[in-house]
């Protein structure tokens, strides 16, 4: 119908966007219009009001979060059309001119959804404080890590791995879980790890590389987290596993670390955390925590130049899921370890790895809705599935990528300790 509301929604955003609509809407009145595929529903005049006073992407993630707009059908190929128009260039950065504001307030008025704006949903951060101060960082991680174990356990595999696994096989019966093992043991074995060594994990999140490379390797192992859910979580996991006299986890910010040295050192998808400004003083601190000849894996999420523009990853993310996160070019991360003094030995991309590893917590998040949504809520569970989709689609599409890197603290005679050849996979 020509006058229904949302073909007159249709109307306007096309021309906003200078592009059809590359997903279908449906209103509250029941009309729907655009393609065949994935609709936008939107279930009442706040979710229209939640965009007037947000537009794009934040706006809507309120609204989806809130339970105020919903998608049927394909969520992830709902977010391919939109990408890929983006790249296309068919699509303008959402940018009102005071003639767009003046449309839409007029559009807003025939509707009936004017009002004061929604109070963002509960789910959304609110830090305060200096950036990346020890206080801001340990509420920024709290926001997230500090959800649920009990979430957590829900979601990942057994090892509470959560990072991008690594996966060598495609046989029938192989998943998650051995992609995990085979992640970690491949870390162990970059690290030269061999029985009374001592290791550093900082950010060691639930422990997985804490109790692996301990009983794998019979490593000594030191643990660091500001998640007080993380170490409540490792510690029973020690008991369990009878590490306690092999395994240390403290909640500590890494700036706080003094007990050096160790004889190698990881930090597996923390470094996202740190910030531009604070970046050097974590190389020099992994620098600093490593013996001469002491190697280091650092694992990292990066982004390229739409890095530059969106280091956090964009509104959503850095408002519902890792607040103050940074995420820097690959090239910017191997300056800063090289500026600290170390040497770079490899970088292994593993991009593709966390394609098939988010789809697969997807894939738990959605068998196990119901006790998600008894665990967290139904607004923190929508904030995953939106999250959970995206993430994978982003790494698909490389517009954020994950890497391995293995670097070395090299011998004053700068000798490196390393071998001649290749000793993983």
């Amino acid at each position: 119908m020509p006058n229904s509301i949302a073909n007159r929604l249709a109307t306007f955003v096309e021309r906003l966007l200078g592009a059809p609509l590359p997903v279908a809407v449906r209103a509250w009145d029941g009309e729907r219009v655009g393609p065949e595929g994935p609709t936008v529903v939107l279930k009442n005049r706040r979710a229209l009001r939640r965009l007037l006073y947000a537009p794009g992407e934040l706006g809507l993630a309120r609204a989806y979060v809130s339970g105020d707009l919903d998608v049927e059908g394909d969520l992830t190929e709902g977010f391919r059309r939109i990408w890929a128009l983006t790249r296309a260039g068919e699509l303008r950065r959402v940018q009102l001119a005071p003639r767009d504001w003046a449309g839409a307030a007029g559009l807003a008025a025939r509707l009936g959804v004017l009002g004061l704006p929604p109070k963002p949903p509960a789910e959304e951060a609110r830090l305060t404080g200096v950036l990346h101060s020890l206080r801001r960082d340990r509420s920024a991680i709290a926001h997230h890590y500090d959800l649920s174990n009990a979430f957590y356990q829900l979601l990942l595999d057994d090892s509470m791995a959560y990072s991008s696994g690594y996966w060598t096989s495609d046989e029938p019966g192989y998943g998650l879980a051995q992609a995990q093992h085979d992640k970690l043991e491949l870390i162990c074995r970059k690290l030269g790890l061999r029985p009374g060594m001592r290791l550093l994990d900082v950010g060691c999140g639930w422990g997985s590389l804490l109790v692996h490379a301990a009983k794998h390797h019979g490593v000594h192992a030191v643990g660091v987290t500001l998640s007080a859910e993380q170490v409540q979580h490792v510690r029973g996991r020690l008991k369990q596993h009878d590490l306690e006299d092999r395994v240390e986890v403290r909640q500590q910010d890494y700036r706080e670390l003094t007990d050096a040295p160790f004889d190698a050192v990881a930090s597996v998808e923390m470094g996202e955390h740190v910030g531009e400004e604070n970046y050097p003083t974590y190389a020099n601190t992994l620098f600093r925590m490593l013996n001469p000849a002491g190697r280091l894996v650092l694992q990292q999420m990066s982004r390229g130049r739409a890095g530059d523009t969106a280091p956090g990853g964009g509104a959503f993310i850095e408002r519902y899921i890792a607040p103050d996160m940074t995420m820097r070019p690959l090239s910017r991360t191997l300056g800063h370890l090289e500026t600290a003094g170390f040497e770079i030995r490899d970088v292994h991309a593993l991009r593709e790895h966390y394609v098939t590893t988010v789809r697969e917590w997807a894939e738990t998040l959605e068998f196990h809705w119901a006790e998600a949504v008894a665990l967290v809520g139904e607004a923190e569970a929508r904030v995953w599935r939106l999250y959970l989709v995206g993430g994978a689609l982003a790494f698909e599409e490389n517009r954020m990528g994950v890497d391995q890197v293995l670097a070395v603290r090299p011998l004053d005679t700068g000798g490196s300790g390393m071998p001649a050849t290749r000793e993983w996979a």
